[in-house]
């Protein structure tokens, strides 16, 4: 027990890892911006180049390493990871820094997929939903406790010590996995053509595209989370880091409550998730003339944002499990890919309704996506109902 739960925290450990690296450019937008004399905005694209990278070169080296140790494989990523690091801390202008975090989401997306990976390989089924909630909550505490740390580290001592934090995290974390997991772990061997194959099954087709969806509702408006806050809600600066450091509570919470829903209802408990989220977004803006409202409505949306993580994840390792042993690391990878494309999607089309109808408009043009995924996971369920209990 003492094992697993060693083990358990190592995982968690590695989304943090992650987290932080992926999160860390929001926190200190202003000090590249200055240090490399280029516009904020400017790098503000090394955001959408990390989530870009990472979702696109994700499926194809996750399909090439398919074949090899899994153990081994996880040490190389974040072997791989830590230079990439490296290179960003001594990175002496913006292009440099641009190719070093592009090194470093090529291998994050991969390594996140393994790590959970081997949330199925070392858990029991009853204790699967609440590792997997923890590993997905990693990330989250990335964004409440790791990106803030690395602000704060910026500020007073230099942005290159942020990424120095973060290469000291990677090389514990390494040797916590060097100490703690399984050595074994091997996916059933095959060609790319027959890992491939999980894409060709319906309930993959449909539920890849739910994380997607979901995500683009939340940020059509979470995008602009800090501008609705202070603008149209009228809360002060010092409020705006307090309502912040909530909603990360508040995603945290989300991430929790997935993993309970594993236990229970699973996917079947989203039809009405999105209902609720549906008439939220609806309704946002009337609440931005309440300031109290507006905020405990904007919290319930970040609440239910993680919601599907969990049920979504079981169902592909389940899926994989049972009919595509050869393809366990690829559908682990499925969440975190269509979630960033989902992130660039919302974000995408957040701009182009603030744009065109300004900052009240967010809300309503989330609700579409949220149509949309309410339709996508009506329709999984009833795949999985036919599919049962053959092979589910």
């Amino acid at each position: 027990m003492k094992q697993f739960k060693l083990q358990s925290f190592v995982l968690v450990l590695i989304a943090f890892t992650l987290g932080f690296s992926e999160f860390l450019i929001v926190g200190i937008l202003d000090d590249l911006s200055e240090q490399f004399n280029v516009s904020v905005a400017t790098v503000g694209y090394l955001v959408t180049i990390f989530a870009m990278v990472y979702a696109v070169s994700t499926p194809f080296i996750t399909l090439l390493i398919g074949k090899y140790n899994l153990f081994w494989s996880l040490l190389a990523l974040m072997g791989i990871f830590s230079i990439g690091n490296i290179l960003s801390f001594v990175a002496q202008n913006f292009i440099f820094l641009v190719i070093s975090r592009i090194i470093t989401a090529l291998v994050s997306g991969v390594a996140i997929s393994i790590a959970l990976s081997f949330v199925g390989y070392i858990a029991p089924m009853e204790k699967r939903g609440w590792l997997l909630s923890w590993v997905f909550s990693g990330f989250s505490i990335a964004s409440v406790l790791g990106v803030p740390l690395g602000t704060w580290i910026s500020t007073n001592f230099g942005w290159r010590i942020s990424f120095l934090t973060i290469i000291g995290i990677a090389v514990i974390t390494m040797g916590l996995i060097f100490g703690s997991l399984p050595r074994d772990f091997k996916q059933k061997e095959s060609s790319i053509g027959g890992q491939l194959a999980l894409l060709k099954d319906h309930r993959i087709q449909i539920g890849m595209f739910l994380p997607m969806f979901n995500l683009a509702a939340i940020y059509v408006f979470y995008t602009y989370l800090r501008p609705i806050i202070t603008t149209q809600l009228h809360f002060s600066t010092s409020m705006l880091t307090i309502l912040l450091f909530a909603f990360g509570i508040a995603n945290i919470v989300g991430n929790q409550a997935s993993g309970k829903l594993t236990e229970g209802p699973g996917l079947s408990a989203m039809p009405k998730v999105y209902v609720a989220q549906f008439i939220l977004m609806v309704v946002m803006p009337l609440s931005f003339h309440y300031s109290w409202f507006g905020a405990i409505l904007l919290m319930m949306l970040i609440v239910s944002m993680p919601l599907l993580n969990s049920p979504i994840q079981i169902q592909f390792l389940q899926v994989a499990e049972k009919n595509y042993p050869q393809s366990i690391v690829l559908a682990s990878s499925l969440n975190s890919i269509f979630s960033n494309f989902g992130i660039a999607l919302g974000s995408a089309t957040g701009g182009i309704m603030v744009s065109n109808f300004g900052m009240s408009s967010v809300g309503p043009g989330g609700a579409g996506y949220t149509l949309v995924t309410f339709i996508l996971v009506v329709w999984l369920n009833h795949l999985n109902r036919k599919f049962a209990p053959q092979s589910l």
